[in-house]
Parts: C-alpha cells; sequence; structure tokens
C-alpha cells in the first residue's frame, strides 16, 4: 500500500526562512490547514531541538481548521560560510472520533496512516544595500545638525550686540529716575519730620497758619513721588516695549 500525501496545506510550503541578525531570537510561523472534513492529529519534529522552540509542537486541527505555529530560532554566532543543515517535519494522521492518549496514538500508527511534510530552514542576512544605507544616514545626521547649530550660531552676534545696545540705554535711564525718586524721597521725609515737629510745639494763631503751610507743602510733596512712580513706569514700559519689539 502506498503513502499517503499529506492532508494539511502548509503556508510556507518548503521553506522557514529565518531573517537575522541573530542576536536575539528569532520567530517565524508556520501555517497548518486542515482542507479535509476529518479531524487531524499533528507532531512537528526538527533535526536541531536544542536550537528551535516550537509552540505548539503538536495537537489537534478540526475539518476545515487553522493553527498556526510558531517556530523559535535561539541566538548563535552566525557563519554565512556555513550551510544550514537544519530541516523540520510536519507529520499528521487522521484522528479516530475520540482520542484520549496523543503518546498511545502516535506510538501505535501504522506506517501507512502517517502524512508528512518536510521543510528546510534558510537563514538570512540583512542585504548589504541596506547597511549602506543605515551608516550613511547615522553619519549624514549629525552632520547636518552640526550645520544647524552653525548657522544659528552665526545669526546669534548681531542680534545679540542691538540687544546690548538697547538694554544698556534702558538701564541708565532707569538709574537716572531712581536717583531722582530717591531725592525727592529724601525731602519728604524731611518735611515730615519737620511738621512732626511743629505739632508738637504749642499752638498759637502765627504757629497755626505755620503748620497748615507746612502741612499743605508735606501734601504736596508727598503726591509728587507718587505722581513720578507713574511717569516712570510709564517711561520704561515705553523702552521695554520698543526693546521687546
Amino acid at each position: 500500500m502506498s503513502k499517503l500525501d499529506q492532508v494539511l496545506i502548509l503556508d510556507p510550503p518548503s521553506d522557514l526562512r529565518f531573517k537575522g541578525p541573530f542576536t536575539d531570537v528569532v520567530t517565524t510561523n508556520l501555517k497548518l490547514k486542515n482542507p479535509s472534513d476529518r479531524r487531524v492529529c499533528f507532531k512537528v519534529k526538527t533535526t536541531a531541538p536544542r536550537r528551535y522552540c516550537v509552540r505548539p509542537n503538536s495537537g489537534v486541527i478540526e475539518a476545515g481548521a487553522t493553527v498556526i505555529i510558531s517556530v523559535m530560532l535561539q541566538p548563535f554566532d552566525y557563519d554565512p560560510n556555513e550551510k544550514s543543515k537544519h530541516k523540520f517535519m510536519v507529520q499528521t494522521i487522521f484522528a479516530p472520533s475520540h482520542v484520549s492518549d496523543m503518546d498511545a496514538l502516535w506510538k501505535d500508527a501504522k506506517p501507512d496512516d502517517l502524512m508528512d511534510s518536510k521543510l528546510r530552514c534558510v537563514f538570512e542576512l540583512p542585504s548589504e544595500n541596506n547597511k549602506v544605507n543605515d551608516v550613511d544616514a547615522t553619519k549624514t545626521a549629525p552632520v547636518m545638525n552640526s550645520m544647524k547649530a552653525e548657522a544659528t550660531a552665526a545669526s546669534m552676534p548681531a542680534a545679540g550686540s542691538m540687544d546690548d545696545s538697547e538694554m544698556k540705554k534702558v538701564q541708565e535711564k532707569c538709574k537716572r529716575l531712581q536717583s531722582e525718586m530717591n531725592k525727592l524721597s529724601e525731602e519728604n521725609r524731611q518735611l515730615k519730620e519737620e511738621g512732626i515737629r511743629m505739632r508738637k510745639m504749642p499752638r498759637s494763631d502765627h504757629m497755626t497758619s505755620n503748620s497748615t503751610s507746612l502741612l499743605g507743602r508735606e501734601a504736596s510733596a508727598a503726591s509728587l513721588p507718587s505722581l513720578l512712580v507713574v511717569i516712570a513706569a510709564i517711561f520704561i514700559g515705553f523702552f521695554l516695549g520698543k526693546f521687546i519689539l
């Protein structure tokens, strides 16, 4: 009796391709589709079991169903001159109506009832063109950043010198206004002290008139700093607005 043809449809049908670099786990998928109207048991085997992790490595596929197998290649030192001899085999058998012991099913299976498909492993590294493009991009990025930085630095001195000159003018005017305000504050303080002394002296008509005159001068002097503060604020705001714009 001839051997049965594989009932499952495999995707990919013949090669399992793994793309490097292989410094980390590389995973590829194998799709198993059951186009028949019967349940099928499957088992995945490999010639290098220590190098691969397969999940799931066995099971049952219902009629018309599909199962995705993850094949994980463990990290290793890849030698492009070494030809891969790793292979996989997908072994299948039609499942009986009730499956209780999968190990016993495979152990007792007759060779004529087994179906299998073989796949070879192919290792691929990134193409040389991709490597060159990556290197060029890595080298070009710092150069472009450097050119942008130099252009920005070149445009700074002129603007900086104009800002410094305007700032100095504003600072000088502020200092003059502050000096005048200090003088007026000192005069105001003296007038207040004189008014206090006059209030402490005995009252008389002459003193009352003098006190009234002094109090009037004190109120007038007290209003001057406030007015000067308003003028100074307007003046400073004008120059600062001119400097910012």
